[in-house]
């Protein structure tokens, strides 16, 4: 089964109706199996997006996203070309 790719502003509104649900009395196991993910993927999302509102996760992916343009990833720079020389300088 293909996996899908939600949005954040999707993701923060099931973790909302998680919440929702459970204050209504389900179980938290109730309420993520009726949002369509496994308990891990449920407790990764809160992790990650937790207290957030909608208009500040997207502020966060913009972030992130300016953050990734700007600074492109460093390389070590190996000392030698031998078979046997591989520490960075």
């Amino acid at each position: 089964m293909p996996q899908q790719k939600h949005k954040s502003e999707e993701i923060v509104a099931k973790l909302r109706q998680v919440d929702m649900l459970v204050s209504q009395g389900r179980s938290v196991a109730e309420a993520v199996r009726t949002i369509g993910v496994t308990p891990f993927t449920c407790y990764r999302r809160r992790k990650e997006f937790g207290g957030l509102k909608t208009d500040q996760v997207k502020r966060l992916k913009e972030l992130e996203k300016d953050r990734a343009i700007e600074a492109p990833p460093v390389r070590a720079r190996w000392r030698g070309s031998g078979v046997g020389r591989r520490y960075p300088i």
